[in-house]
């Protein structure tokens, strides 16, 4: 709430505040400072409104804080999202299954060389 501020700095914070305003300004400031905030929060509530409103039925279940990227991955990278922990679980059952060196793949074969005037093989899926 108060931005990770200890009870020590708050004190100073409101100790300062004295000594600038002054005891008989200090309650007009206050008022101003939270009046201020109140039309902050709205301006935010209004246009969260109104993107909702602009986005249609489809986004009724947006969360705004699902945009976040630090959210995202959280969500769907380790562990809250269904899908990507349905993929997550086979790859490492895959990977647990895979004891042995006789249960990897071949390895790859190194490309032979063209003969003289030979085209090389067109793949239409590289272009």
């Amino acid at each position: 709430m108060f931005f990770d501020l200890s009870p020590l700095e708050i004190v100073v914070l409101l100790g300062l505040a004295v000594v600038l305003f002054g005891p008989d300004k200090l309650p007009q400031a206050a008022a101003s400072a939270a009046r201020f905030l109140r039309q902050v929060r709205a301006f935010g509530e209004n246009a969260r409104a109104d993107l909702r409103n602009e986005l249609g039925p489809e986004f009724d279940g947006l969360d705004l804080q699902d945009l976040n990227p630090k959210t995202f991955v959280r969500k769907n990278l380790l562990g809250e999202g269904e899908e990507l922990r349905g993929l997550r679980d086979e790859l490492n059952r895959d990977l647990r299954n895979l004891g042995s060196m006789d249960e990897l793949p071949p390895p790859r074969r190194e490309p032979t060389p063209l003969a003289a005037g030979e085209r090389p093989p067109y793949d239409a899926d590289a272009t």
